[in-house]
């Protein structure tokens, strides 16, 4: 009997244990790529969900070849796909839960509504890792103050962006001397008029344009030209140019955790994509020097938040 009851115990004990080892999953993280961004905005994410009352035990994160394999075995309340391949992967997929898309440029998330012939919702939303361009240009205007010109590289997805470009532009007192770069034509165009003729160069993301292969020979000539560039992402400050705007992976996590804390509570996605809504500055000054420029980053980032009325 004795030995009996030790064995209903230890059933049940088990049994216990089975279910809170299986909790309701509440969210999931589908993330592209395993590098130390992700990592980073998934650790702060999490952390955020957690002060925010959900279980770590309900939270999971998978790769996109997981997510794949372990789908039909969680129905959770929201996904949140990091980067874009995982962005991709929910967006042609019916995940049944919203899909919350981040660390992807605008520009990629346009690309997969268009290739899976959807629109933005409250089921598929996202929030970009570029940067606003009312706030490129206001970085220009207080780094730069006495600058005029700036001079811009189009490709054939950022060309679209040219019109608001030119309107905030001229708001700031600012010309833009452009250039378009035309894959069908050979490619890239004489920048040397571009380069003669601006007080600054923006480099707008454009994966036609600006990538691996073509970066340095565009620092390289800016740098020729003693042209400032300010750029879109830290690394392409530690290769050579002089400022860049841009949102780091923790202030992604943050920025995130609301709108999952929303759907968890039974509210929705926001039905369009969202800016992000804080950045950093960062500066090469040994380019700076070059070019007797200083910048105090801080003080940059400070200026732009009270422009925005940012907390």
């Amino acid at each position: 009997m004795a030995i009996k009851l030790r064995s209903l115990l230890l059933a049940f004990t088990l049994g216990v244990l089975a279910g809170l080892s299986h909790a309701e999953t509440l969210v999931v993280m589908v993330s592209s790529e395993s590098g130390t961004a992700y990592t980073t905005a998934i650790d702060v994410l999490t952390q955020a969900l957690e002060a925010g009352g959900t279980p770590r035990d309900a939270i999971a994160h998978w790769s996109v070849a997981e997510w794949r394999d372990k789908r039909h075995l969680a129905m959770p309340r929201i996904y949140v796909a990091l980067g874009t391949q995982a962005a991709a992967a929910l967006a042609e997929s019916q995940t049944g839960a919203p899909v919350l898309a981040a660390l992807l440029p605008r520009l990629s998330f346009e690309r997969i509504l268009r290739q899976n012939g959807r629109k933005a919702s409250k089921q598929l939303s996202a929030i970009f890792l570029d940067q606003p361009l009312s706030r490129q240009v206001a970085l220009i205007r207080a780094a730069l103050p006495q600058a005029k010109r700036v001079g811009v590289l189009w490709g054939p997805e950022s060309k679209a962006k040219g019109p608001l470009l030119r309107s905030l532009a001229e708001i700031n007192g600012l010309q833009l001397v452009e250039a378009e770069f035309k894959p069908e034509t050979g490619g890239f165009p004489d920048l040397r008029p571009v380069l003669a003729t601006s007080d600054v160069f923006l480099a707008m993301a454009d994966p036609q344009v600006f990538n691996s292969g073509t970066i340095q020979n565009l620092l390289l000539a800016t740098f020729r030209a003693k042209l400032p560039m300010v750029a879109f992402s830290p690394a392409y400050v530690r290769a050579g140019a002089w400022l860049s705007l841009h949102v780091m992976p923790e202030q992604v996590g943050l920025q995130i955790a609301p709108w999952v804390h929303e759907v968890l509570q039974g509210r929705s996605l926001p039905d369009q994509p969202l800016e992000s809504n804080d950045f950093e500055v960062s500066v090469n000054e040994h380019v700076g020097r070059s070019l007797n420029l200083k910048a105090d980053t801080a003080g940059l980032r400070l200026q732009l938040r009270r422009l925005e009325q940012l907390p």
